[in-house]
């Protein structure tokens, strides 16, 4: 019984810090660039979000390790998602 209340607590608790809205800022590598990689993986997350089930966000990741970054997704430009979109299919 005692492990479910902690269990349920934990819970809360991850729930509390995911609903904190979280202020976007530049991501910078040890140069003091831009860290793109990280750029493009925060679009595949941000895009995830705003599409869902429509969108591969697991591919888009993968597409950002394998070109590291060069190919950067903005969820508002559709040729550059097309790639990581999928149709649903209602059966």
């Amino acid at each position: 019984m005692i492990s479910l209340k902690i269990s349920f607590s934990i819970l809360l608790v991850v729930m509390a810090i995911n609903s904190i809205p979280v202020k976007a800022a530049p991501q910078f590598d040890m140069f003091g660039g831009y860290d793109i990689l990280g750029v493009c993986i925060n679009n595949c997350a941000q895009c995830k979000k705003m599409y869902g089930a429509y969108f591969e966000g697991q591919l888009c990741a993968d597409s950002c390790l394998r070109f590291r970054g060069k190919i950067v997704p903005d969820c508002e430009d559709i040729g550059s998602i097309a790639p990581f979109l999928n149709k649903m299919e209602l059966h």
